[in-house]
């Protein structure tokens, strides 16, 4: 995968995606010669907001399989530890509508360096949450090649109250990209060498209009129910909302906009 910068020349110009990741970092933005764009900055100083309409060229990230391997009620962490070679991953999770979405429930597993699986305990499997900014970041290792597919990390990616993609990340310059038969180049990280680890960068676009409601209903469910926003959960809990039963897939503690109906990702219908 390009970088946001070559990519951005490719096209033409800057993309506003690009200015607002800038604005938000407070770093410069290289410019193609003799090119001006529009102002990352308001009059007074802010972000510019970008416009409902906004189109980068970005489609939404692309699904793909989940495979036999996904685990739910994986713990909540950042850090995936592992023996090997270190490898962060970052970047942005953004909505249609060119704005970074908070709160996305993010949730990676991969192969260990041997390119093994653990299907017993949790290790290099955890989930988190984007940040006001909508950033992510991971702290894992370079996953090994598992039997017939190229070097890949799994996630899956929910905004509140909308469907879960669930898709793959892959690395640049794999042989085994020529020769995976799901592999697809949109799925590309960017990434670098930095001493003896590596550093990738990814931003998903998720098919969300615009910004999720940021004060969404915290009312009582509807007909009644036990569930309750500022609760903790672990899988296998059960609750009932708007007069049916669900049960618990991952410990959390539940939020507005995190409804058992809207989040597939925690919860299923009993």
């Amino acid at each position: 995968m390009e970088g946001e910068h070559t990519r951005a020349v490719e096209q033409g110009g800057i993309t506003r995606k690009t200015l607002f990741k800038a604005a938000l970092m407070a770093t410069p933005v290289p410019l193609p010669a003799g090119q001006v764009p529009a102002l990352a900055m308001n009059a007074r100083g802010g972000p510019l907001t970008p416009t409902p309409a906004c189109d980068d060229g970005d489609d939404p990230t692309p699904p793909q399989t989940e495979g036999p391997y996904f685990k739910p009620n994986s713990p909540r962490r950042t850090v995936l530890p592992g023996t090997g070679t270190l490898l962060t991953v970052s970047g942005y999770v953004f909505g249609l509508a060119c704005r970074p979405l908070a709160d996305v429930l993010l949730n990676f597993w991969q192969a260990d360096s041997n390119g093994a699986y653990d299907n017993v305990t949790y290790n290099l499997r955890g989930h988190q949450y984007t940040n006001a900014q909508g950033v992510f970041k991971l702290t894992t290792v370079v996953p090994g090649l598992y039997p017939g597919r190229t070097r890949h990390i799994h996630v899956k990616a929910q905004a509140p109250g909308r469907p879960v993609l669930t898709t793959q990340l892959y690395f640049p310059g794999e042989p085994r990209n020529n020769t995976d038969p799901i592999f697809d180049p949109a799925l590309l990280m960017t990434v670098r060498t930095v001493g003896q680890g590596r550093e990738a960068t990814f931003d998903f676009v998720l098919d969300v209009p615009g910004v999720p409601p940021t004060d969404p209903p915290t009312s009582p469910p509807p007909g009644g129910g036990t569930w309750r926003v500022g609760m903790t959960h672990q899988a296998g809990d059960q609750v009932t909302y708007g007069g049916a039963t669900y049960g618990c897939l991952q410990g959390h503690l539940s939020q507005a906009g995190w409804e058992p109906p809207d989040v597939p990702a925690l919860w299923r219908r009993a």
